[in-house]
């Protein structure tokens, strides 16, 4: 018996799709800018499972609250370089037809007298619309930003966002929550600090404080100082006593099942120089963990270096050396009050934060784990 031709031989063959992946879909694109005392951060990403992928960046360092201290005044050459800085962030917004975007102001802004006609010239200047927010929502922000590196034996837990005019502190009881759906209490948080009527189990916000202290404020305060170690000690106290009115300072808080996490550029480089890094490297420095007394070792080795010994440092950074003892003595004050072996690293923070709020408010973020 003669054998049978398969079905469909001789047919023209399906085009085989290309396994290239596809450019992101601008219509799905959202951007985030964070104009904070010192630098000038935005992000540009698309939504990706509960997480999202970042498309593009910039950072620049600005020091827009230059001189404010003294003054109470922007200067002219401050704004100047923040508007260069943002021409660049809005060329890159119209590249990639962002549809979806919060452009935000933070301490300098909401301190300066100037601010009002600050933010004029930039949307005259750039077509940008910045929008000056208020330290609980700056707070809020910066405590979902770090929920992916909240552990799930995590009971009792501190966000610690040290910035370049202001300081954010956020105390989160987590008992109540399941222990897999810790990370996600956090990110519910976006609504607010303190939601009702949720279905779900809620993170507590036992008390949070914004210190209008950061590492450009403080350093400023105590600039006529000349010893080192007396300005470092100094600036440190002089922190802790501006953390009176936080209601979990007299407790006493026990290490296990307690958790710092720490965002900030002053924490990265202390986690970057624990590992001896000489070029900076993300990927190691986000989510780590270290103890108060790893820290403490890291800072007496800044001290030892001197002003001269930290600006050579490459562990440090050029950008960095100026400021890190001011952060390095709002760190070292935490960690009097609250001892912890479970600090982590966080390499995000309000940019991070006001992505997960848009994305999560418009419903694209998928329910899964972080």
């Amino acid at each position: 018996m003669a054998p049978q031709r398969p079905k469909g031989a001789g047919a023209f063959p399906k085009p085989v799709e290309s396994p290239a992946p596809s450019g992101p879909d601008p219509n799905a694109l959202y951007a985030a800018l964070d104009l904070g005392t010192n630098s000038c951060r935005m992000l540009i990403a698309q939504p990706k499972g509960s997480q999202f992928h970042v498309v593009d960046s910039f950072s620049k360092s600005v020091q827009l609250g230059f001189g404010l201290e003294r003054s109470g005044r922007l200067s002219r050459s401050s704004m100047q370089r923040t508007v260069q800085a943002l021409r660049i962030c809005q060329q890159k917004l119209k590249r990639h037809r962002v549809g979806r975007m919060r452009l935000v102001a933070t301490e300098a802004c909401r301190r300066a007298k100037n601010a009002g006609d600050f933010i004029r010239a930039v949307k005259r200047e750039t077509g940008l619309q910045l929008e000056i927010i208020q330290p609980e929502e700056e707070a809020r922000l910066a405590v979902i930003s770090c929920a992916p590196l909240v552990s799930t034996k995590t009971e009792q837990l501190l966000v610690v966002d040290i910035g370049g005019g202001s300081t954010e502190l956020v105390w989160i009881d987590l008992s109540a929550v399941p222990q897999r759906e810790r990370p996600r209490a956090i990110m519910r948080l976006h609504a607010g600090f303190h939601t009702q009527n949720s279905p779900f189990p809620t993170a507590k916000v036992v008390d949070w404080i914004s210190v209008p202290l950061g590492v450009a404020t403080l350093r400023d305060q105590f600039n006529d100082v000349e010893d080192d170690a007396a300005r470092y000690a100094l600036m440190s106290w002089f922190f802790e006593e501006n953390l009176a009115e936080f209601a979990p300072y007299k407790d006493e808080q026990t290490r296990e099942g307690f958790q710092i996490v720490g965002t900030s550029g002053t924490v990265t480089t202390v986690a970057a120089s624990h590992l001896g890094l000489k070029r900076y490297d993300r990927t190691k420095v986000d989510g780590l963990r270290m103890s108060s007394d790893q820290i403490d070792k890291v800072i007496r080795g800044y001290l030892a270096l001197g002003p001269e010994g930290r600006r050579r440092d490459p562990r440090i950074g050029q950008d960095r050396h100026a400021l890190i003892m001011s952060g390095s003595a709002i760190l070292q004050a935490l960690l009097r009050c609250w001892p912890t072996d479970r600090l982590s690293v966080a390499d995000r923070g309000l940019r991070e934060g006001l992505l997960y709020a848009q994305m999560s408010a418009d419903g694209v973020l998928e329910d899964g784990p972080f």
